[in-house]
């Protein structure tokens, strides 16, 4: 399946810095899913977050398609540890979109933190004995 999002050229942008713990679990659910992308629904804004290797993109749900902010050119490299803030750069596509930042990224970890635990087994897997229940032999 293919699914397409559209974007105009950004209005505005700033460079910013997304905390480790946000950075990393998003890395990891993205590495979990296995299929290039993951969608993250943020319900407490009606937005839709989509990772990829090398964004991550954010639409609102009237507008499905049109992508109002996008957060690129991460810059984990650049950090000493596992433990501090990643930089990246924030594009704005709309005129509200710097007002929508002020919420989105501790939405966005809440929402990431709700979808990994969803996802996480609860306790480890079993290997069920089912008795009278025998191997074939060859």
């Amino acid at each position: 399946m293919e699914i397409r999002f559209f974007r105009d050229a950004p209005i505005d942008q700033e460079d910013r810095h997304l905390p480790a713990d946000t950075y990393n679990l998003s890395r990891v659910l993205l590495a979990r899913a296995g299929s290039g992308c993951l969608f993250v629904p943020i319900r407490s804004m009606q937005y839709l977050a989509v990772i990829d290797a090398e964004e991550i993109i954010f639409t609102h749900r009237e507008a499905a398609r049109e992508v109002e902010i996008a957060w690129t050119r991460f810059r984990p490299d650049a950090r000493a540890g596992l433990d501090q803030p990643v930089a990246y750069r924030a594009l704005y596509y709309r005129p509200d979109a710097r007002e929508t930042m002020k919420r989105l990224q501790g939405e966005f970890h809440k929402a990431l933190a709700l979808l990994d635990q969803r996802r996480s087994p609860g306790e480890p897997a079993r290997i069920l004995d089912f008795p009278g229940a025998t191997p074939d032999a060859d």
